[in-house]
């Protein structure tokens, strides 16, 4: 009888090495056991990573005091926002890493996703980002203001989800604990709190598509996002240990705490307030309140914890400057030893420097561009002054003058 062999290796039929019969072709033990390797040992491997990955969470997971810290570390002020984002997310990832250790019932722990409220360039993308790295978990951020409905042109709600496992580099179960920003809720309110008889495209049909994922469902999502079409294939994602993060500046909500507080209070026995004690604070802030601005209960109900940041005082803004790990003092001068040079600035040009972004209104978020402003001619040159000191004065912040060149042998040139 004439041995047969394997189609793919040539091996010769054996007992420790049988083959399987195809049509006209054989493969043997070994190039199953290969072939099994090939197909299905980078998953295996992957599994194995996640299950490693979330053990070491479990073991890692930081208490509200240490989150605080490190975010201390980037984010100066917003002290009662800082402590209640970190309870929100150590209760967050406690329930689901560690609820089993507790015990066998079957009560479930409802998600804590968040809405910042805050003017703009109060901290609230920065503090979403600088929690999702220190918990080294996916973080994908997006504004409610390009999102529409599913079927009107735009983008769909659910390719935020899309966003997020790309952030986890196509790792599914890792995105499925994950963080997801969504910045500029505010501008999906409804304009009043009476339905439109007409299609709300942008703003409370877009609510109405946030509610699934953000409560938690299986949801089925084109990998490479852009729109579903019939035929395609789908990856499917589980929102229900997914962190969402909502926030808004909610321009014009003071006009309804004001009209709720009451400016002009008539009768006896009550004190006369003050302008300051008049002015409403995001503190106030109620969730009747956020119906009457134009967000849908239902969505309110699912972002039960609400913190509320300050605008950022012109002090706060100077030490904003100087102390956070990654401050635009420390990255200039940085940018400048590179080149040989010093770089220094005066208290008063500090001063100068956080004025100018209150006057802009532009927050934390406006001081880089006023920096670029006034350093650009300064780093053009800058090549040219190794071995020197460069000091920025108020003047040149406010009068567009020349900063102060010192050579390292204390030499002053103006």
């Amino acid at each position: 009888m004439m041995s047969r062999h394997c189609s793919f290796c040539d091996a010769t039929e054996s007992e420790e090495n049988p083959l399987i019969a195809g049509n006209g072709v054989y493969i043997c033990k070994n190039c199953v056991f290969s072939a099994y390797k090939i197909m299905f040992g980078d998953e295996k491997q992957s599994s194995d990573t996640n299950k490693s990955e979330l053990l070491e969470a479990v073991d890692n997971l930081m208490t509200p005091k240490e989150l605080n810290n490190f975010l201390s570390d980037y984010i100066i002020g917003q002290e009662k926002a800082r402590k209640l984002l970190s309870v929100a997310v150590y209760n967050h990832y406690k329930r689901i890493f560690k609820t089993h250790e507790v015990s066998d019932d079957d009560t479930e722990i409802a998600k804590s996703n968040v809405l910042l409220i805050g003017p703009t360039g109060s901290g609230k993308t920065l503090m979403a980002q600088t929690i999702a790295r220190v918990l080294n978990v996916p973080i994908a951020i997006t504004d409610a203001t390009s999102l529409t409905e599913a079927g009107y042109v735009g983008e769909d709600v659910e390719n935020i989800l899309t966003k997020l496992i790309q952030a986890a580099d196509g790792d599914v179960q890792r995105a499925e604990k994950g963080i997801v920003f969504i910045d500029e809720v505010d501008k999906v309110a409804r304009m009043s709190e009476n339905r439109s008889i007409t299609r709300d495209v942008s703003g409370e049909g877009v609510q109405q598509a946030l509610l699934k994922i953000i409560e938690g469902a299986e949801v089925n999502i084109p990998p490479k996002g852009g729109r579903k079409h019939p035929n395609q294939e789908f990856t499917t994602i589980d929102t229900k240990n997914i962190l969402f993060i909502c926030g808004g500046a909610f321009d014009g909500l003071e006009d309804i705490l004001k009209r709720k507080q009451g400016d002009n209070i008539l009768g006896f026995g009550h004190e006369k307030k003050t302008k300051d004690e008049q002015k409403p604070t995001y503190d106030m802030v109620e969730p009747d309140d956020l119906v009457s601005y134009g967000l849908i209960p239902e969505l309110i109900g699912r972002l039960p914890i609400i913190a509320s940041l300050q605008e950022i005082s012109e002090e706060d803004m100077v030490r904003i400057l100087v102390e956070p790990k990654n401050s635009l003092v420390k990255q200039y001068k940085k940018l400048f030893s590179i080149d040989g040079v010093d770089l220094s600035f005066e208290d008063e040009a500090l001063k100068a420097i956080a004025a100018k972004s209150i006057k802009r209104k532009t927050g934390a978020r406006g001081l880089r561009a006023i920096l670029e402003e006034n350093m650009i001619d300064i780093m053009y040159e800058l090549p040219e002054y190794e071995g020197y000191e460069v000091l920025i004065t108020k003047d040149v912040i406010e009068n567009n003058q020349d900063p102060v060149y010192i050579k390292k042998s204390n030499q002053k040139i103006a």
